[in-house]
């Protein structure tokens, strides 16, 4: 088989289609006494019991449009067929039947790759069956086969812009698993680096000053515990083989930078309450990029705003950052409309064993809330 051929055959369903809601019932809920309705206002229609009940019964099949595709364009143009044989070659020509391009577009945006080319072969089939019993003429027919042709091309096209986006997505994950991995290496490297200063300082005094051992070998014990356990950290997460920096990563006192940068943007206030000291470097440098990712998407995104406020507080687990400005909300982003800026500060959370949340206030303004174990345990 051709290699292209065996790609598109062996492409797996598209993940996480989404369920069966309200509106799919509501849709069947509606597209049922249309048909009858229909059947009704058409007398002139030709087999118009055997057209209403096909047309009606084959409603339902929308509500497994996405997590059966194949079954249900198989049910839906394998009875048509069958009614073709009913109504000696009369396919049912309902004006409600147009939903059936539902299923088409359904089959290629949500099938595997055999589903749509089996789902693409039943349509074909039972399309040229119905042009050869009931030939409604060359304009009819090329008309009918390029509507299919187009619905086919939709749903590939939202299949593709889909998996183009969640290559996006898992990018910007992959780029922030990078950056922490550098901080909690950084981190570590800076604590080995302390244990060797240390340990050649001892050697070196060890003549004059006896106890100048034991003081070296007690300063090396707690940087290597500092160290194994941000080593800990860096299980499992991934990292380019690329030159780090071996100097310690941001703290957070370096926040006081963040207030003081853009003098001409809106204002941004500090506050940093007590309980901070004994933080593992992996937290404090999270700490200090959610704040400066919230803070340059307030600058960007938040319209008319005059104050970017930043607060970090602590309790005896966690620590708590929350970023909030007074921008016009009607103007910008919702909630779901995630960018891939607040994807990162999620990914970095969530590495953490975090929360990160983000979304508009109920008067104005945007506000970014995260939670953080102060021992930092990456997953």
């Amino acid at each position: 088989m051709h290699p292209l051929i065996r790609s598109v055959w062996d492409e797996p369903r598209p993940p996480n289609p989404p369920p069966r809601v309200w509106r799919d019932w509501a849709l069947v809920g509606v597209l049922v006494p249309l048909a009858l309705l229909e059947g009704v206002l058409r007398p002139d229609l030709p087999w118009r019991a055997v057209s209403v009940i096909v047309t009606a019964g084959l409603a339902p099949t929308l509500l497994w449009r996405r997590s059966r595709p194949l079954l249900m364009v198989a049910i839906a143009f394998g009875t048509l067929a069958l009614a073709l044989l009913l109504t000696g070659g009369h396919s049912p020509e309902t004006y409600t039947m147009v939903y059936l391009l539902l299923l088409a577009y359904s089959l290629f945006r949500w099938g595997s790759g055999r589903e749509a080319a089996l789902g693409l072969a039943i349509i074909l089939v039972e399309a040229g069956f119905s042009v050869v019993s009931d030939y409604p003429g060359p304009a009819d027919a090329i008309g009918g086969f390029t509507v299919v042709f187009l619905v086919v091309v939709l749903g590939m096209a939202f299949r593709y812009r889909a998996k183009a986006r969640i290559r996006e997505l898992d990018q910007v994950k992959l780029r922030e698993r990078e950056q922490l991995a550098r901080d909690l290496h950084d981190t570590v490297a800076h604590h080995v680096s302390a244990m060797a200063i240390r340990a050649q300082a001892g050697l070196a005094t060890s003549t004059s000053r006896p106890d100048a051992a034991t003081d070296a070998l007690r300063v090396i014990e707690a940087e290597a515990a500092h160290a194994l356990s941000e080593m800990s950290a860096m299980v499992r997460i991934l990292r380019h083989d690329q030159p780090a920096d071996l100097a310690p990563g941001r703290r957070i006192a370096d926040l006081r930078q963040l207030a003081g940068e853009g003098r001409t943007g809106p204002a941004v206030s500090l506050e940093i309450s007590d309980g901070l000291d004994d933080l593992s470097p992996s937290v404090e440098a999270a700490i200090y990029r959610l704040a400066q990712e919230s803070v340059t998407n307030a600058r960007r995104h938040a319209r008319h705003a005059t104050r970017i406020e930043i607060r970090v507080t602590a309790d005896d687990t966690s620590v708590h950052l929350r970023v909030s400005d007074d921008g016009d909300g009607s103007l910008k982003r919702p909630a779901r409309s995630q960018g891939y800026g607040l994807i990162g500060m999620i990914e970095r959370a969530d590495l953490l064993g975090g929360t990160c949340v983000a979304g508009p206030d109920p008067d104005r303004g945007w506000t970014v809330t995260a939670t953080l174990p102060r021992t930092g345990s990456a997953t």
